[in-house]
């Protein structure tokens, strides 16, 4: 198995499932409705749909930086305002999650283990230790959502 292989499997268990800590983000997504991804149950938190937005938003940055475009931070912002909370909405914006992940996907597959040392565009870093950052992004990510998740339910 190639690096890049062994990645690409780390990406896939961070987004889609069979991570070895427990639920990856989309399990974690299954089953929850708009009102549910826009509550709010820690005041001072960020809501599931926040952090999903947020999620997808790196995610199509790291394609972008893949790309060769020194973009240095998601170009329709990091945590944008909710204004739109319809069950539409919310399916649009679960749309766009699973588009950035396949996208992503996409060129991480195309990539050979020699492109991983490259310097990663307008970056510091290799394109290595950015496609590790963005599996602990999600990772990290999906922890906060299964913590609201569960304050969630609890109060229904």
């Amino acid at each position: 198995m190639t690096e890049v292989e062994r990645i690409k499997d780390q990406l896939r268990r961070s987004f889609e499932g069979e991570a070895w800590h427990g639920p990856a983000v989309k399990e974690l997504l299954a089953g929850i409705s708009a009102k549910q991804a826009a509550a709010k149950p820690l005041p001072d938190a960020h809501s599931i749909w926040e952090l999903v937005h947020h999620i997808a938003a790196w995610q199509e940055t790291v394609r972008q930086r893949l790309d060769g475009e020194p973009v240095d931070s998601p170009l329709d912002g990091d945590w944008p305002d909710l204004q739109d909370t319809r069950e539409a909405a919310w399916a649009e914006m679960l749309s766009k999650l699973d588009r950035s992940y396949e996208e992503l996907f996409e060129k991480v597959s195309l990539l050979s283990d020699e492109r991983l040392n490259e310097v990663a565009a307008a970056r510091a870093y290799p394109v290595y230790f950015m496609l590790h950052g963005i599996i602990q992004h999600n990772l990290y990510h999906a922890g906060q959502i299964a913590l609201l998740k569960k304050s969630i339910e609890a109060t229904e």
